[in-house]
């Protein structure tokens, strides 16, 4: 577990790949975060899905196989089907999984975990890399109030995450099972339970992260708030072992939201997707009001021709320009917030692409 990092990144071990954007290479994103659908089971309390809205296409298996495909042609990495949609409401995420390992791309789920089938349960981890159960509270009265579901979904989401712990030991998988949780001030009575949950369950790792807001604070997140929980969270990870990692993500809960850089360079190495079929540099760019800022949909074009498009490095150079501010014009602690520091240091001199020695971090190519 001490090779996990779950508060950072992984560029430094994609060295040749940083040199060439560095150098002012067009290259393919190494991670690309997707969703299958915009269509979620939950009403999560804290969901930034809310704020995604956008023109959606419907995501055929013939779009999603084609998607895959091209990733894999043009040298992406990995495929994290995680993003503004719950991917186990489309009936194509099983067959997904399956084309993405054999084209020989990296893949992970992240997933609430209720509508998983346990008869696919067995096939899809032994593609997966990482399985990600998206869960907020430990008990099902609380979990209901904060998941916007029944009550009933917390013990089914509990008995699947059993299932497939049992299935990796049974079968010696390499697939890493963790839970996570979205943490709210006003949630911090659930983040020891959580934590003893995933001991109890044998799951690999319990990771508890910040809430995101948009530039206009619509979810109203006080970031100041999360100072008052640092007791807490050295609490719950204490509860780490030899076998199980707690983890908070502690540079961005102790952010304030805020961020040192202006220009975003990290979505040229981490891409995403909204499971309407919409390309944008990142989730928090769905939106449609933030349209001069989407580049295609792969519904409607292939990804490799939408990747090698003018209007592709048009978007990618914009928001790595003057013209564009982080900390203003989008929301905050983004998915590639981590690289975003990173790259803003090596271009600002204030950082090196430094060897990299020791054992290799799991999950290498989800950056």
């Amino acid at each position: 577990m001490n090779r996990m990092i779950l508060d950072g990144h992984k560029l430094l071990w994609h060295r040749e790949r940083v040199e060439a954007w560095h150098g002012g290479e067009r290259i393919a994103p190494i991670t690309i975060d997707c969703a299958l659908t915009r269509r979620c089971t939950y009403r999560c309390a804290y969901c930034y899905g809310q704020l995604q809205a956008n023109d959606e296409r419907k995501m055929t298996k013939d779009i999603i196989f084609r998607f895959l495909d091209d990733a894999a042609e043009i040298s992406v990495k990995a495929i994290s089907f995680v993003s503004d949609g719950e991917s186990t409401c489309s009936p194509h995420l099983y067959d997904a999984i399956l084309r993405g390992k054999k084209n020989g791309l990296d893949i992970a789920l992240g997933t609430n975990g209720y509508l998983l089938k346990e008869e696919n349960l067995e096939e899809i981890l032994a593609c997966l890399t990482y399985l990600r159960f998206n869960i907020s509270a430990a008990e099902p009265s609380s979990y209901a109030r904060i998941m916007g579901c029944k009550e009933e979904c917390f013990l089914v989401v509990r008995d699947n995450v059993k299932k497939c712990v049992e299935i990796k030991k049974k079968n010696n998988l390499d697939v890493t099972i963790g839970l996570q949780m979205v943490l709210l001030p006003s949630f911090k009575d659930q983040i020891i339970p959580l934590a003893e949950l995933g001991k109890e369950l044998g799951v690999d790792y319990f990771v508890i992260k910040h809430c995101s807001d948009d530039e206009s604070h619509t979810l109203g997140i006080d970031y100041s708030k999360y100072f008052g929980l640092t007791g807490l969270l050295e609490e719950a990870e204490s509860y780490s072992e030899s076998d199980y990692l707690v983890k908070a993500k502690w540079s961005k809960i102790l952010s304030r939201g805020e961020r040192k850089y202006s220009q975003c360079y990290g979505p040229a190495f981490i891409m995403q997707f909204s499971g309407s079929g919409l390309v944008a540099p990142c989730g928090m760019l769905f939106n449609r009001k933030y349209k001069k800022y989407h580049i295609g949909n792969i519904a409607n074009v292939s990804f490799k021709k939408i990747w090698q498009s003018e209007r592709y490095w048009e978007v990618i150079n914009l928001i790595g320009s003057e013209k564009f501010d982080a900390r203003t014009m989008c929301g905050s602690l983004c998915l590639q917030h981590k690289a975003n520091e990173f790259l803003w240091d090596l271009k600002n001199g204030k950082a090196v692409l430094r060897d990299t020695h020791g054992e290799l971090p799991m999950h290498i190519n989800f950056v």
